[in-house]
């Protein structure tokens, strides 16, 4: 089946043309971080639109545009360069022209380049236009499915020396927030070993690939991952995220039930099994299942002493 650009760029601009795109604006544009198909509508009938695109590498964002059928002019603003450059992309705009700036993939602004640029235009009293879609991050998260989390924490990329990347695990583990690592392959196994030293009891879920033809999604105790790790050479190969679940403190373990959460969890048992019944009552009371699957097991025990489930 041949790919139709023009059908699509026409698709976009159906569903996407109806709203207000001001001139002499910023459009953060999130790009695919691996299967094209991700590219939301609306980013692009966006790239589409604007007069200019910032990029962070002119290749990776020329070989997208050609394949979504554009062709634009490209600023290339990455890393070494947003600062000193951010001001003539702002110039661009307050002549009023549109400009997207994007990411090799995914959100930029975020672990990508774009935040200088961002500052700058807010600087300038311009506006700026996020257009959600692809993100590793939250897409690692929503994977995950780390209940018993308050929230996470995002740390990216730790440093490349040993002794600096211990001393930010041990800083941001441990706590009852997810923490989401990014890593290279070349740096998987030492990763690997860092998290048994720091977090030997915890649990991480490897997201490898993510989105692509050979996504693998894994979770297991950190204390299986280097073992896990080495039985495959296909696990060692490609890009890394690495949600390391929360855990709860000390004292949130032994944390007393409310008597409201107590009789809930007393009538649930009556009606579903302990274990999802300390499942939701955990979830509402913000405490650890494990902490509560005994009570809710006197419970049923209480009410029938010969039901063992």
């Amino acid at each position: 089946m041949t790919f139709d650009a023009n059908m699509l760029l026409q698709a976009a601009h159906h569903v996407a043309g109806s709203q207000q795109y001001p001139k002499g604006a910023l459009y953060l544009v999130a790009t695919p971080i691996g299967n094209l198909a991700d590219m939301s509508l609306r980013s692009l009938h966006v790239l589409g639109l604007v007069d200019v695109v910032a990029c962070e590498d002119t290749r990776v964002t020329g070989n997208l545009l050609r394949h979504l059928g554009l062709d634009k002019k490209l600023i290339a603003l990455h890393q070494h360069n947003e600062v000193g450059s951010a001001q003539g992309v702002v110039a661009l705009m307050q002549e009023g022209q549109r400009v997207a700036y994007v990411s090799d993939a995914g959100t930029p602004a975020v672990s990508d380049p774009g935040a200088h640029l961002v500052q700058a235009a807010h600087a300038a009293g311009l506006t700026v236009v996020p257009l959600p879609g692809a993100s590793s991050v939250t897409t690692a998260m929503s994977a995950a499915g780390d209940a018993q989390a308050n929230g996470f924490r995002f740390v990216g990329f730790l440093p490349s020396k040993g002794a600096a990347r211990v001393s930010v695990l041990q800083a941001v583990l441990g706590g009852r927030d997810s923490v989401v690592l990014f890593e290279a392959p070349h740096r998987i196994e030492t990763l690997a070993k860092e998290l048994g030293e720091v977090l030997p009891q915890g649990q991480v879920t490897i997201c490898r690939e993510l989105t692509k033809q050979f996504e693998s999604i894994t979770k297991l105790d950190i204390a299986e991952m280097s073992a896990w790790l080495k039985g495959d050479p296909n696990r060692l190969r490609g890009e890394f995220v690495l949600v390391v679940h929360g855990v709860p403190r000390a004292d949130e373990e032994g944390q007393t039930l409310s008597p409201a959460m107590d009789a809930l969890l007393k009538e649930l048992v009556r009606h579903v099994p302990v274990k999802l019944a300390a499942g939701l009552v955990a979830d509402a009371a913000g405490m650890p299942k494990k902490a509560l699957y005994d009570h809710a097991l006197a419970h049923r025990n209480a009410d029938d002493p010969d039901d063992l489930s």
